[in-house]
């Protein structure tokens, strides 16, 4: 049996939500659990697949076992018009599986954006991500304003997840407060994994 692991699954274009994600892994093995990063492939209007099966660069495609199998999901993607990317709600809609057999109750999962402008739908669409998640029946962490980034951003940070504001040509990096966000929201999903891991077996007694 494998150990624990944080999925961070994310659909990136530019490369904000990328970095989002690798900062996210960060705070999930500073926390102490495995990260393990994963994105999708592009959709087109092509009726059959054109992509590889492998990426050219960057983390591997998620399969239905990353997600089965994770302890915890950090779920990410780039704004689109106020809603997730296309592509995140493909991968999102095809799982069904999971839904039926249950495989994400109980689970602790969060969310994380990139936008354009600073008030381009950071909230909506971190609202949207974390839709399939509630009727999957994971259990959603957001940031606390315990988090004094959160009081302090000029730019991204939300307490429905973290955030990231790329600018017109989404090549802002990252700020000081965005990293801090992005690190807390992985170590709270590791932290929150690790509770909920070592609380199973007593479950699993009380008959």
């Amino acid at each position: 049996m494998s150990a624990p692991y944080v999925l961070v699954l994310y659909y990136s274009r530019s490369g904000s939500t990328n970095e989002m994600a690798r900062q996210i892994a960060r705070g999930v093995e500073q926390a102490g659990m495995e990260a393990r990063l994963r994105t999708v492939p592009a959709i087109s209007t092509e009726c059959e697949a054109v992509s590889p099966d492998i990426p050219d660069e960057g983390a591997l495609y998620a399969s239905l076992d990353d997600l089965k199998n994770c302890a915890g999901l950090a779920l990410g993607s780039p704004t689109r018009f106020g809603n997730m990317a296309a592509p995140l709600k493909y991968f999102l809609d095809g799982t069904s599986n999971l839904w039926l057999t249950g495989a994400l109750v109980g689970k602790p999962a969060g969310v994380f954006t990139s936008t354009a402008s600073l008030h381009g739908g950071q909230e909506t669409t971190l609202l949207s991500m974390m839709l399939p998640l509630l009727h999957h029946g994971m259990l959603i962490t957001g940031l606390p304003y315990s988090e004094s980034a959160l009081l302090e951003t000029r730019g991204g940070g939300t307490p429905y997840g973290a955030s990231h504001h790329a600018g017109a040509d989404g090549k802002s990096g990252l700020n000081e407060h965005e990293v801090a966000l992005c690190r807390a929201l992985g170590q709270r999903l590791a932290k929150t994994a690790l509770k909920l891991e070592s609380a199973q077996p007593m479950e699993s007694n009380r008959g």
